[in-house]
């Protein structure tokens, strides 16, 4: 028998499993079983869990459904629980390093006990100091085990249940389960506590909860909060069946009334309608419950006390009159630079929105480009009556494409239509003065897909944090978005912790994609022209990624020695990271730089194989399906100050070389090309390229701009039955 059973509930986390899983198998203690809940066997959270079940046979994953709510999910996973203490963490928040270890020695100097209570950080996803809320408590505590009336305000209520350890044996004897509805975590810790004859603390850290930016989802509105008086109700009448002293009764009906109480004074949480019945509900289990001799508590919490027992609902409304209502996001002052700009874009902002007017935006203005340049493209077919602005830098207005309307950034006919337009698609983020107006429909439609560490990820890396900036701020801009894209389900997961939002995630693939399945020869053979390479050589993509501790471009390779060592029909496309973009490089003789180039697309369709450090290109390539190889001299360096969401050397979309002299070989012996390689990349594309199919940007086009229902989309054709665009060197030398 094991000496942990740790139970992790998934639902709605899945972005964030992996993590929770991780921080319990890299416990220095490994005497325990780690049994994720997820909701079916075909769910996303399952798929993780089972990958983690292959990998340790300490991991078993079972399910329960989602309408089993999170209850449901901890109760399954008592049942197939076979370890002396149980414990409960919630997917998306982590085991303290050393919590097990701590856990046991505590529990082997108090002997057994039924509950363990033990401390807890809250950390915010995104910035701010880390807090530890049970510190105070428990340490009023007696220092060995002790009987519940010896601390009887350590009642379990105040105290989370993903903190503490539970002895399975002592739930098994008395039928303790997780009550079922909302606020199942009050009913089962005040259960606990009423059972329990024997208790500890541990006074330290083990669990750290990630504390989500929008608030708890139960604090949301809703009759729900209704569920929160069955709770209390249940708690105190099984207190009483128990015949609770009066020196435990009344701190376990002081902290029970404490949150009715934070529940009625919040009117935001309840429905107009369900607020007079909410508080006469709770007057009333008041004069039920309350222990003779309570005292209550002084100041203006207990004159809601008393204002409660005589259920003056009138006089309680108008003492809560003094909370304001939280100012709407419409009403946040914007902040263009610049007096009158300001001015005129708070007039604009008083203006009707106009339901045909959408506005695009690439990589802060560098010009058509990428997704949202797709996007526009399909919709100039498909929904002709939108009228399309595209906002560019004032030094890419001259390169935008005949026919496309443009509207330069910071402009006054820029911040016009922005203000104006129901439609905004970017694949960065507008500019944080621009207003997310009630009606507007924002569009992120990301550039890539996450190898490296993305939003809030970020924050434990210092060079990274630092460049980032505030990443209250981030979350800010996150908050305007409405629809977010993904190619692949691991970017679907990792978007979902990276940026945390309440977006919808629209599993459609990325629209700059959709050329490598509709390109033809004659478009490759254009393209090459176009860029200089001739004619039956092998062009080779060298596209390397930003280092964020470097300040300037540096190529990491000899391409002229590349060139020379890699055999005589190697030529080599230089595609810099567009941080280094300033138009002005110029081919020299077999390197042919193609930076400044106005489309990534068009550069990967030249090219016969790509060769690329760690940046996002290999995803986006790997649709045409051609070789890949990763060039990873500094892979070390790399993952120690960016971080990474998986380690591409154990899972490459094909060859790998760490030096000058293995590239050189891959090429001069064509093992970059081999099966080997080739087996690698089908793994890849297949995790990688689920939903590049050539149709992305329609997907969105019908879904968004024409307002069309999920079910009536083009779902995603299988990666089997596609046809990438074809490579040169496959119709040239045939």
């Amino acid at each position: 028998m094991p000496r942990f059973s740790i139970i992790v509930p998934s639902h709605g986390v899945v972005g964030r499993l992996s993590q929770a899983l991780d921080s319990v198998l890299a416990q220095s203690f490994g005497d325990f079983e780690l049994i994720p809940v997820c909701d079916a066997p075909d769910a996303p959270a399952a798929a993780v869990a089972a990958g983690y079940a292959e990998r340790d046979s300490r991991v078993t994953a079972v399910h329960s459904p989602p309408s089993a709510g999170l209850a449901g999910a901890r109760n399954t996973g008592m049942r197939a629980a076979t370890g002396a203490y149980l414990l409960f963490l919630d997917g998306d928040d982590t085991l303290a390093p050393g919590a097990l270890t701590a856990l046991d020695a505590r529990l082997t100097r108090t002997g057994d006990v039924d509950v363990l209570y033990a401390e807890h950080e809250r950390t915010p996803w995104w910035e701010g100091e880390p807090a530890n809320p049970a510190a105070a408590l428990l340490a009023r505590a007696p220092k060995g085990a002790f009987a519940p009336g010896e601390a009887p305000r350590v009642t379990g209520v105040e105290l989370p249940v993903w903190g503490t350890a539970y002895r399975r044996d002592f739930l098994t004897e008395h039928e303790l389960v997780f009550p079922d509805g909302h606020f199942t975590d009050l009913g089962f810790g005040g259960l606990v506590t009423v059972r329990a004859e024997r208790i500890a603390v541990l006074r330290s850290v083990v669990v750290r909860h990630h504390v989500r930016r929008q608030g708890s989802r139960i604090n949301l509105p809703g009759t729900h909060h209704a569920e929160l008086l069955d709770q209390v109700d249940l708690v105190l009448r099984t207190a009483a069946e128990q015949g609770l002293s009066k020196r435990r009764s009344g701190p376990l009906f002081e902290q029970l009334f404490a949150l009715v109480l934070r529940t009625a004074a919040h009117p935001a949480r309840l429905p107009g309608a369900s607020r007079r019945a909410f508080f006469r509900r709770a007057g009333r289990l008041h004069r039920r419950h309350r222990p003779d001799g309570f005292r209550t508590p002084g100041g203006s919490v207990g004159v809601q006390h008393r204002l409660l027992a005589a259920g003056a609902y009138t006089a309680f409304r108008a003492l809560r009159g003094a909370n304001q209502r939280a100012s709407a996001a419409a009403q946040r002052l914007p902040r263009p630079a610049g007096l009158r700009t300001r001015l005129y874009y708070r007039r604009q902002l008083r203006r009707p929105l106009d339901p045909d007017l959408a506005v695009y935006c690439a990589y802060w203005g560098r010009g058509y480009a990428c997704s949202p340049a797709a996007i526009h493209a399909k919709a100039a077919e498909l929904a002709p009556h939108i009228r399309q602005v595209f906002l560019v830098e004032p030094d890419q207005a001259h390169a935008m494409p005949a026919g496309v309307e443009y509207a330069v950034l910071g402009s006054r006919r820029a911040w016009q239509v922005l203000a104006r337009a129901k439609y905004l698609v970017n694949n960065a983020n507008f500019a944080e003065g621009v207003v997310k107006r009630p009606g507007s429909v924002h569009v992120q439609t990301q550039h890539g897909t996450p190898l490296k560490k993305m939003g809030v990820d970020q924050s434990t890396y210092p060079v990274v944090a630092a460049a980032t900036g505030s990443f209250t701020k981030l979350l800010g801009r996150v908050d305007r978005w409405d629809y977010n894209l993904s190619s692949n389900t691991h970017s679907t997961q990792m978007w979902e912790r990276a940026f945390p939002g309440s977006y919808e995630q629209l599993e459609y693939g990325y629209p700059r994609n959709d050329v490598f399945c509709t390109a033809t020869a004659d478009d490759v053979t254009r393209i090459r022209r176009e860029l200089g390479v001739p004619e039956g050589r092998t062009a080779v993509l060298y596209a390397p990624t930003h280092r964020d501790y470097e300040s300037d471009f540096g190529a990491g390779l000899d391409l002229e020695a590349f060139c020379e060592a890699a055999g005589d029909d190697v030529v080599v496309l230089l595609r810099a990271h567009y941080f280094y973009d300033r138009g002005t490089r110029a081919g020299t003789g077999r390197v042919i730089d193609v930076t400044g180039h106005r489309s990534t697309e068009e550069v990967c369709l030249a090219a016969d194989v790509l060769v690329t450090d760690y940046s996002s290109i290999m995803f986006d390539y790997a649709n045409l399906d051609r070789p890949i190889v990763v060039y990873a001299d500094d892979w070390e360096v790399y993952t120690e100050t960016r971080g990474v969401y998986f380690d591409l050397m154990a899972q490459p979309p094909g060859a790998v070389a760490r030096t000058p002299e293995e590239l050189a070989r891959l090429f001069r012996d064509g093992s970059y090309a081999s099966a080997s390689a080739q087996a690698l990349r089908d793994a890849f594309r297949s995790r990688f390229c689920q939903f590049d199919d050539g149709r992305a940007a329609e997907r969105v086009v019908r879904r968004v701009l024409l307002g069309e229902p999920p079910e009536a989309i083009p779902p995603v054709r299988p990666l089997a039955e596609r046809t990438p665009a074809p490579a040169a060197r496959t119709f040239v030398r045939s």
